[in-house]
């Protein structure tokens, strides 16, 4: 159902589009557009539809980070990556297996494809790229700006999904306190900001499920905004967390609210498509006690009955374990268990006995945590 707009903010949401455009009109003019991105975040589909959403935006130089990186060079790139410039209203061209699909950008710079296919799709893995051209000339001696946009499609045996959040549940964010959230997000970068002990080894085991073959696909829903993608995105693949599609959101003002989009809409609209994509598939939910997630979850199994196998929430603050408690045996009266752990091993521990990982990853798992734990000591 559309939201009702809202004539106030609607009027700002006006202005500040205004400015925008006039601004980008400005810097193309001048020349301080020097380059373009169209940046891909990496889509999920099934046979009959596949979903790629992305962003095109002056190339904003962040680059890849280093673990020697000063606090400075860190807010630096923060700072550029939520100053984005971005361009409206230009189109692209996608192609994926001898077809081609055309879009263009929204207002905010936003590209979304839903790629049907009119033939029958031929892959043998489980990442298919597809090839993004931008198809307008935006600024003098532009060349041809192009990208890949990774996809996830289902391949082999798959046993279940995973869905988990970020924030708190795979890095510490300090959520609960702004200014230590703020800090950390501004003055460390995807070396620095260290995973809960012992996550990256239970994911990849959730991944492998007891075939040992890595074939049961992951995806990230985040209340973080798109801007930082390319950190999040760094951040799983520089400390070997299973690849996944990352969902994020837009929280700028919009015609209907001040800051787009709730953390609990936000994630319900996801999770809602990622289960109804794959609808035969059974789930794992996995998030934190911090926010809203235990609520949200408790939420997805009301609306799919029988598709959650099981819960696992992080305790990561005290004062939530009453909630938490009351949802739980809400839960349990819907058939699905909601675990609160306080760590990684605990949630390892009861996936080996259900059967879903194998012992041996279990033994890895409790190495990487003393080793996690000793590094950070160092620190």
């Amino acid at each position: 159902m559309p939201k009702k707009r809202h004539i106030p903010l609607t009027i700002l949401y006006e202005i500040k589009l205004a400015i925008s455009q006039a601004k980008l009109w400005l810097w193309i003019k001048l020349g301080l557009v020097k380059s373009l991105l169209i940046i891909p975040f990496e889509g999920f589909g099934n046979e009959k539809e596949i979903l790629l959403v992305g962003r095109v935006i002056r190339d904003n130089r962040v680059g890849a980070s280093h673990p020697e990186d000063s606090v400075w060079q860190n807010i630096s790139k923060m700072r550029r990556r939520f100053m984005s410039v971005v361009i409206p209203k230009v189109e692209l061209k996608a192609e994926f297996q001898g077809e081609e699909y055309f879009t263009k950008t929204d207002e905010e710079g936003y590209f979304e494809f839903k790629i049907q296919p009119t033939k029958s799709l031929q892959f043998s893995s489980r990442w298919q790229q597809i090839e993004l051209t931008l198809m307008d000339q935006v600024i003098r001696n532009q060349g041809e700006i192009r990208s890949c946009g990774d996809v996830f499609l289902p391949v082999g045996n798959i046993d279940y999904g995973i869905i988990s959040d970020v924030d708190d549940t795979i890095i510490p964010t300090g959520a609960m306190r702004m200014t230590e959230m703020l800090k950390t997000t501004f003055a460390k970068n995807a070396h620095t900001r260290v995973p809960f002990s012992g996550v990256s080894v239970f994911y990849k085991a959730l991944q492998k499920g007891v075939d040992g073959i890595e074939s049961n696909p992951f995806f990230y829903v985040s209340s973080s905004p798109w801007n930082l993608y390319d950190f999040l995105h760094e951040l799983l693949q520089i400390h070997h967390i299973p690849k996944g599609p990352l969902m994020l959101r837009d929280i700028g003002l919009s015609r209907t609210e001040l800051i787009s989009g709730s953390h609990s809409e936000h994630k319900l609209e996801q999770i809602r498509h990622i289960l109804s994509t794959y609808s035969q598939l059974p789930f794992m939910l996995i998030g934190d006690s911090g926010q809203e997630d235990p609520t949200i979850y408790l939420q997805v199994v009301r609306e799919f009955p029988g598709r959650i196998m099981m819960i696992f929430i992080r305790d990561v603050h005290a004062s939530r374990h009453a909630s938490v408690k009351q949802i739980s045996e809400e839960l349990k009266v819907l058939g699905v268990e909601m675990l609160l752990v306080k760590n990684t091993v605990e949630a390892s521990q009861y996936a080996l006995a259900k059967g879903w990982i194998l012992e041996e990853d279990m033994d890895e798992i409790a190495q990487e945590k003393v080793k996690n734990e000793a590094e950070n000591d160092e620190d």
